[in-house]
C-alpha cells in the first residue's frame, strides 16, 4: 500500500470506529425502547427523504463530498475558499426550497412511499417528517464541508462527526426514561416525535462543528471576486447531478424497498436493525479503504498516470474482496448470537430476534457487491467520468423494482401473485444484492474505455478462492458453535462472539494465505 494510504487509515479507522460505537449504543437504546413496534416503523418511513439527503448528499463519500475533493484538492486555500463559499450559498438555498416543499407535502409523501401502512403509522410518520425537514438544507452544507476538510487531508473531524447525532439520540431516550414513568410501548404517542427531534438536534450540532472547522482552515471566503473560478464551480455542479443518482443507488432503492416492505408488519424496523448491523463494520471498511484513495485517484488522473491509478485501484479491489467476504461469512455463521446479544432486551422480544437474524443473513450475502460497487463508482468520479455510473443507476433502479416485485410474489391487483417465489422481506434484500452484482460487472468491464486495464480473470479467480476460504471457515466454526450454544445469557453470547471472531479470523487468514490471495502481514508490521 502507498505511504499516504498507510498514514491515514489509522486516523480514519479510529474516528469512524468511535462513530460506529456511538451508533451501536444508539441502536441498542432504540431497540430497547421501541422494538419493532409502530413508532419505529413510522420513523423509518419519515427518515427516508431526510436520511437520503443526510447520508448520500451530506455524507462522507457522497456526491458533494466527492465533487469537492476532486475540484478543491489542487487549489490553494484562497481559491478553494472562494469556490466552496459560492457553491455552499447556491446549494443551501436550493435545498432550503426543497425542505419547504417536503414540509407542506409530508402527508402525501408518506402515503406515496408507504401506501400499505396503517393510518395510525402514517399519521406518526407524517408528524416526524415535518420535524426532520430542516435537516434537508443542513445536509448540503455538511456534505460540502466534509469534502472541503478531506481535500485538505483533515479526515478525523469528518469521520467522527456522525457520532454527534448518535450521542444526541442516546441522551434524548435516556431523558425520556428518566422523566417519564410510563411504559414506552403502550404510550408510543408520547414518544412519536422523540427520534425525529433527536436526529434534528444532532444534525444542527454537526452543522455548528463543521462551520467552526471550515472557518478554522480558512475555507470561508466572502469576497467580492465572485466572477473568478467559474470553471471550478461548474465542474463541481457537473459532477454533483449524475453522482447523486449513482452513489445514491442504494438509498434511492430504499424508496422502492420500503414501498414493498409496507405490506409486511414490522418489516421497516427489521430492515433498519439488520441494515445497522451490516453498515456498522461496512462503514469502517468503506471509509478506511476508499476514502484515502480518492485524492490519490484524482492526483494520478490529473497527471495522466494510468499505471499508478491501475495499481491503486486493483489493490483496493483485492482488499475489498478480502475484507467483505470475511464479514459475509462471520455474519452468516454468528447471526443468532449477534442479534440476541445486541438487541434482545426491553421491547425487543424473541419474535423480533427471529425476524432480524434472517434479514441479517440476506444482507450479508450482498456485502461484497455493495462495497465493490462503491469503490468502482468512486473511481469513476475521481477520473471525472460519471456518465456510466449515472446510466447504470437508472437501470439499477428499474431492475430493483422488478426483482422486488418478483421476489415478493409478483403481486397484482386483479390476478393475485404471478410469481411462485414469495420470499417476503428477505426477497426485498436479495433483490438489492442481485442489482449491485449486475452493476459491478458492467462497471468493471468498461474501465478499458478509459485506458485503465483491470485483470478481470485474475480478480475473479481470487474472488472464488476467497469465497471458498470463507465457506470452509464458516463450516468449521458453525459445526462447533451449534453444539455448545445452549445457555441463554448475555455473558455466554459475548463469549461465543469473541472466541468465534478470533477463531474465524485466524482460520480465514490462514486459508487465504495458503490460497495465495491474502497480502496482509499484520504480525510482521507489528
Amino acid at each position: 500500500m502507498h505511504s499516504y494510504f498507510k498514514n491515514n487509515v489509522a486516523s480514519i479507522s479510529f474516528a469512524t470506529s468511535l462513530s460506529k460505537v456511538a451508533g451501536f449504543i444508539r441502536q441498542i437504546f432504540i431497540a430497547a425502547a421501541f422494538g419493532i413496534g409502530i413508532t419505529y416503523d413510522a420513523y423509518n418511513y419519515a427518515y427516508i427523504i431526510p436520511g437520503f439527503l443526510l447520508i448520500i448528499i451530506g455524507g462522507i463519500n457522497g456526491p458533494l463530498h466527492n465533487a469537492v475533493v476532486a475540484v478543491l484538492t489542487p487549489l490553494k486555500s484562497r481559491e478553494g475558499g472562494l469556490v466552496l463559499t459560492k457553491v455552499i450559498i447556491k446549494l443551501s438555498l436550493l435545498f432550503f426550497i426543497l425542505g419547504v416543499v417536503v414540509y407542506f407535502n409530508s402527508g402525501f409523501l408518506i402515503n406515496f412511499i408507504a401506501p400499505n401502512l396503517s393510518d395510525e403509522a402514517k399519521s406518526i410518520a407524517t408528524y416526524q417528517l415535518k420535524i426532520l425537514t430542516p435537516c434537508i438544507p443542513l445536509s448540503a452544507f455538511i456534505g460540502l464541508s466534509f469534502g472541503a476538510l478531506n481535500s485538505r487531508n483533515k479526515f478525523f473531524i469528518s469521520s467522527i462527526s456522525p457520532a454527534l447525532t448518535s450521542l444526541t439520540t442516546i441522551l434524548f431516550i435516556s431523558a425520556s426514561w428518566i422523566f417519564s414513568h410510563q411504559n414506552t410501548n403502550s404510550n408510543y404517542l408520547f414518544y412519536s416525535g422523540l427520534l425525529a427531534k433527536a436526529t434534528l438536534t444532532g444534525t444542527c450540532i454537526q452543522f455548528a462543528v463543521q462551520c467552526w472547522e471550515i472557518n478554522k482552515i480558512g475555507l470561508f471566503r466572502f469576497n467580492s471576486a465572485w466572477h473568478l473560478f467559474k470553471n471550478e464551480e461548474k465542474r463541481i455542479f457537473k459532477l454533483i447531478a449524475p453522482a447523486t443518482i449513482s452513489s445514491g443507488l442504494g438509498q434511492i432503492n430504499v424508496f422502492v424497498d420500503m414501498f414493498f416492505a409496507s405490506s409486511f408488519q414490522g418489516a421497516a424496523s427489521g430492515l433498519a436493525y439488520g441494515n445497522f448491523l451490516i453498515q456498522a463494520p461496512l462503514g469502517v471498511l468503506s471509509n478506511a479503504l476508499i476514502l484515502p484513495l480518492l485524492p490519490k485517484f484524482s492526483e494520478f488522473n490529473s497527471k495522466q498516470d494510468n499505471r499508478n491509478l491501475e495499481k491503486s485501484l486493483i489493490s483496493g479491489i483485492e482488499y475489498c474482496f478480502l475484507t467483505t467476504i470475511f464479514l459475509t461469512g462471520f455474519f452468516i455463521t454468528f447471526n443468532n448470537q449477534l442479534v440476541q446479544f445486541i438487541f434482545q432486551r426491553g421491547a425487543f422480544n424473541s419474535e423480533a430476534v427471529f425476524l432480524v437474524k434472517n434479514i441479517l443473513i440476506a444482507y450479508a450475502v450482498g456485502i461484497p457487491f455493495y462495497l465493490y460497487r462503491d469503490l468502482l463508482v468512486r473511481a469513476y468520479y475521481a477520473i471525472e467520468n460519471p456518465k456510466l455510473p449515472f446510466q447504470l443507476s437508472f437501470a439499477g433502479i428499474i431492475l430493483n423494482v422488478f426483482f422486488d416485485w418478483f421476489l415478493v410474489g409478483a403481486p397484482t391487483i386483479n390476478y393475485g401473485n404471478l410469481s411462485p417465489y414469495n420470499f417476503g422481506v428477505i426477497g426485498i434484500i436479495l433483490s438489492s444484492g442481485i442489482v449491485n452484482l449486475i452493476i459491478c460487472i458492467f462497471l468493471t468491464t468498461n474501465f478499458n474505455t478509459y485506458g485503465i486495464k483491470i485483470p478481470k480473470i485474475i480478480l475473479l479467480k481470487k474472488f472464488v478462492l476467497i469465497s471458498l476460504a470463507c465457506s470452509i471457515t464458516s463450516t468449521i466454526c458453525y459445526s462447533v458453535i451449534k453444539d455448545i450454544n445452549v445457555l441463554n445469557s448475555n455473558v455466554w453470547e459475548l463469549f461465543i462472539l469473541v472466541m468465534g471472531l478470533l477463531a474465524f479470523l485466524i482460520i480465514y487468514f490462514s486459508i487465504t494465505k495458503i490460497f495465495g490471495v491474502n497480502k496482509l502481514n499484520p504480525l510482521i508490521k507489528i
